[in-house]
């Protein structure tokens, strides 16, 4: 998915909040640098776009959904998923 919007700093703090990752587990699964996953969310800088779809799509691999600004976001959902 690409957010129209852009991956906010808040999103991504959420995001691994529900997944229960440090920055450097995202950094990890992204491929790219703590720093970077830190100054982002931090508000320090914006994220180059290719930067932003490694991030995205290591949230969504994990099952995280993005709601962006234009459907009621930004906000972030992990579907309960029933096991049973």
């Amino acid at each position: 998915m690409q957010l129209r919007s852009g991956l906010t700093a808040g999103q991504c703090r959420a995001a691994r909040g529900f997944l229960e990752w440090t920055q450097e587990e995202l950094a990890e699964r992204a491929a790219v640098s703590r720093g970077t996953v830190r100054d982002f969310e931090k508000g320090h800088h914006a994220l180059h776009r290719g930067t932003e779809r490694l991030l995205v799509e290591a949230f969504e691999a994990a099952g995280v959904v993005f709601v962006p600004a234009e459907e009621g976001g930004p906000g972030v959902l992990l579907p309960v998923v029933d096991r049973s």
